[in-house]
């Protein structure tokens, strides 16, 4: 088990113990003043101890096991997901969380990108073909990607409903789908982002109206800063004006630990979780917030050489579709405050508060780690080939039998 674990990327081990390090500090420094925060830094250590223990040990099994039953595990975080909107309790606007205890509490909707990575590779792995066909293999993928989609958007989650698309868009990528699809979306996609920019500037106090009809208006908060900064209101403007001041007053080196004016004010909300990177931008300045966007780098630079040094199929569509999730992320959280991208309540990965996310994300880490382990065995006898006809070649052929029946 040693030689094992010896086997383990050192790299990837030496970044998450430095990104550990810039969490606890920049967690401490956005909490200390509040007595109901004060201890998210030592909770952070905690979590961070369990995440490298789930590093290990999810990398020492063979990840071919969890795709080979990613059914189940799909099953699973569906029920977990229908469950929170039963039963979920409400954070920042999110109602899609399970308590576990009265201190203990965990996100459905955050594990379920994991299992959704797993699942998305299982179904890609198990078609063995070529190009990925549009009717046989796209939509039905989309499909399974729909269902969770639409109950965290039911949870009021937009940002991590959002990440669900995108996993499945880079495992479409690295599934090898047909180039005149990829295009064909892609114009779609665009075609609809231009036309949802011009409706909701133009149509602006019909939509706000109607989303406050649905309880919906923070939605228009978030999105009015980045869209319409002219419409929008003081409280929208409010976290995206100071957290924009707070970055540029950090300059080149920083403030200093400690020494942030508006970190420390509270002048900027949420400092340990959905704006942390203010506090690393306004206390370390321009330099500190490089490094840390160099770290994810480093860490993602790992992975796609794990993915290129891996025999089999499985292991580099796992690989992109976490590499899409934590891109995303990354380029969601610190866009949201250089005006980039509207404010969506996203974590930063391995660096915000948060026990559920950390977790998650170490946990893919650890099949990033069993994908170097045992990337090079034969999938074969994990993966037979489907010999059961897909769903539309079952409908195309009762199809014919039913024409073939009413010409006799």
């Amino acid at each position: 088990m040693w030689k094992t674990v010896k086997k383990l990327d050192g790299v990837i081990l030496f970044v998450l113990l430095l990104l550990m390090a810039i969490s606890i500090l920049a967690i401490y420094s956005g909490t200390r003043f509040d007595p109901k925060l004060a201890n998210h830094h030592v909770k952070t250590i905690y979590f961070y101890v369990v995440g490298f223990i789930a590093v290990i040990g999810i990398g020492l099994f063979n990840y071919k096991l969890y795709v080979k039953y990613a059914f189940l595990l799909y099953g699973i975080g569906i029920v977990f997901l229908i469950l929170a909107n039963v039963l979920g309790s409400t954070l920042n606007n999110a109602n899609g969380w399970l308590k576990i205890t009265e201190s203990i509490s965990f996100q459905p909707a955050e594990l379920f990108k994991m299992i959704l990575v797993l699942f998305l590779a299982h179904l890609i792995v198990k078609r063995k073909r070529g190009e990925l066909g549009f009717w046989r293999d796209v939509v039905p993928i989309g499909l399974w990607t729909f269902i969770p989609f639409a109950l965290v958007m039911a949870q009021n989650d937009l940002g991590n409903a959002l990440g669900y698309v995108v996993i499945l868009v880079a495992i479409l990528w690295i599934g090898n789908i047909k180039l005149k699809h990829a295009l064909i979306g892609l114009a779609i996609v665009g075609a609809f982002f231009i036309g949802f920019i011009k409706s909701y500037t133009f149509y602006h106090d019909e939509i706000f109206a109607f989303l406050e009809k649905i309880k919906r208006e923070h939605w228009a908060e978030r999105i009015d800063p980045w869209l319409v900064p002219e419409k929008a209101t003081a409280k929208a403007m409010w976290h995206t004006k100071n957290a924009g001041l707070a970055i540029g007053s950090g300059g080149i080196m920083g403030k200093g630990f400690l020494e942030g004016t508006s970190v420390q004010s509270g002048r900027v909300p949420y400092t340990y979780s959905d704006s942390i990177f203010v506090v690393v931008a306004e206390e370390f300045g321009f330099v500190g917030a490089s490094l840390l966007i160099l770290l994810y780098f480093i860490l993602i630079h790992r992975m796609v050489l794990i993915a290129l040094e891996c025999k089999e199929r499985a292991g580099p569509i796992i690989i992109v579709g976490i590499i899409g999730m934590l891109l995303y992320q990354v380029f969601e959280n610190v866009g949201a405050f250089l005006g980039l991208m509207p404010l969506t309540g996203i974590t930063l990965p391995f660096i915000s508060y948060g026990g559920t996310s950390l977790l998650i994300n170490m946990a893919c880490i650890g099949l990033v780690m069993s994908i170097k382990l045992y990337g090079d065995e034969d999938e074969d006898e994990w993966f037979p080939e489907e010999q059961s006809p897909s769903w539309m070649q079952r409908i195309r052929s009762l199809m014919k039998k039913k024409k073939e029946n009413s010409a006799m």
